[in-house]
């Protein structure tokens, strides 16, 4: 039952991000999509922070599950009434966009492929936080209490680097991702080959990957895509990366048994492999 609900929630999730990411791209446009996407992926992390946080306390007073989940069903209930209310307001949001791309609109030019790639790139060197915390767990590295608060951190990290990166997006350009992505490539050997102090150190680098990712990596799609195929460039997207992560998921689960060094070299080799592409997007 319990991997039924985890593969409804994933598609749930496949349906909402494309549309979501396209309404962004149009009601950024005024204020910089950058940081605007990044914008949106502090608040989020806001939100993934506080929630847990919220429902440990009414646990905490309450003791019941029940009573947690009635609560988080007001700010469910807000959402979907601020949307309800944006649908009246703004009916074509497209019409927010301040100025059109000067693009072709009978398909995706080169420039497109070529970030698809880099993107997929990164996602296959890009290891998923649950082997993370497998290597802190099995080497004894952290104490159970401690991974938490690691990821905490590294969510924090997220946060600032996605307002950051974002900002850096809107004065330099995919340029920008290139260089988030040269200071995450060393998360790996500094979680999987350092000590504690070291691996604190390659939890934040591994969250500014995660805010560059969240942030510039979505806020690009528009400056690479038609104006008329921006759902489906969007789709096309998230299709790519989450097929990629989950190729890189699988490989670096396969490696880290053989030998976590063997996983470091493939992690940072395919980031570092991404940054010459975006550069060449730079313009």
């Amino acid at each position: 039952m319990a991997a039924v609900l985890m593969v409804v929630e994933r598609m749930g999730k496949a349906l909402r991000t494309p549309p979501r990411d396209v309404m962004l791209s149009h009601a950024t446009s005024s204020v910089g999509r950058g940081w605007g996407f990044g914008l949106h992926e502090a608040l989020d992390q806001i939100g993934a922070i506080t929630g847990p946080l919220l429902v440990a306390l009414i646990l905490y007073w309450e003791g019941s599950y029940q009573a947690s989940f009635a609560f988080l069903l007001l700010p469910a209930l807000l959402a979907l009434a601020t949307l309800i209310i944006s649908r009246f307001l703004y009916p074509h949001p497209h019409e927010l966009e301040m100025e059109f791309p000067h693009l072709e609109t009978k398909g995706f030019q080169r420039a497109y492929w070529i970030y698809m790639v880099a993107a997929a790139l990164i996602a296959i060197g890009f290891a998923d936080f649950p082997i993370l915390a497998f290597h802190f767990q099995k080497t004894g590295l952290l104490s159970a209490a401690m991974i938490p608060v690691f990821y905490a951190v590294a969510m924090g990290v997220d946060a600032v680097a996605a307002l950051t990166f974002g900002r850096l997006f809107d004065r330099m350009g995919v340029f920008s991702l290139a260089v988030a992505t040269g200071i995450s490539s060393f998360f790996a050997p500094l979680v999987f080959l350092g000590k504690f102090e070291w691996a604190l150190l390659g939890m934040v680098l591994w969250g500014v990957g995660m805010g560059a990712q969240e942030s510039v990596m979505r806020a690009a799609i528009p400056e690479l895509s038609p104006l008329k195929s921006r759902g489906v460039a969007y789709g096309l997207f998230n299709t790519i990366f989450g097929v990629s992560w989950f190729v890189g998921s699988f490989l670096m689960g396969f490696l880290y048994d053989l030998n976590p060094i063997y996983l470091v070299f493939i992690s940072m080799a395919s980031q570092i492999m991404a940054i010459p592409l975006l550069i060449t997007l730079r313009k």
